[in-house]
């Protein structure tokens, strides 16, 4: 199983899966579809090549931190979803940000802003996240 609830088993997974891309061994699907994001992110790699570091380290939002791990596991997120059309209409809503805007990883970025405010709503009143809510933000875009 790759996902938990394991903070330092979900880095495990970043830092395995991009270690695996760069010495060309074997990969699950899981595994591929995080390296390629983590290829997409080239100011993340320094930090994956020193594990012990990025297993320990805290990113404080209050010190202008972005947490690495958090932004790429929103890709896989927004892949996940994509590929399901879950909620259902959000393909449709990406090929129209698609037109706009034209650069896939782009687009990702725009709807991850709306999968954020969703989740810390969803957080914060304890309730499962707004899909209606989301779309209606992503149509925004």
């Amino acid at each position: 199983m790759f996902f938990g609830q394991n903070r330092e088993q979900l880095r495990q997974l970043f830092i395995d899966s991009w270690n695996k891309r760069l010495t060309s061994a074997p990969m699950e699907p899981i595994e591929e579809m995080v390296a390629a994001i983590i290829a997409e992110h080239p100011e993340y790699h320094p930090m994956l090549e020193q594990p012990d570091a990025a297993l320990a380290k805290d990113y404080l939002p209050e010190f202008g931190e972005i947490n690495p791990f958090l932004h790429m596991a929103m890709h896989i997120a927004l892949r996940e979803q994509l590929s399901s059309n879950r909620p259902h209409g959000i393909t449709q809503v990406y090929r129209k940000l698609l037109g706009k805007y034209g650069d896939p990883h782009e687009v990702e970025h725009h709807m991850a802003e709306c999968l954020g405010e969703i989740i810390w709503r969803a957080q914060r009143e304890n309730k499962l996240p707004d899909e209606a809510a989301y779309l209606e933000c992503l149509q925004k875009l």
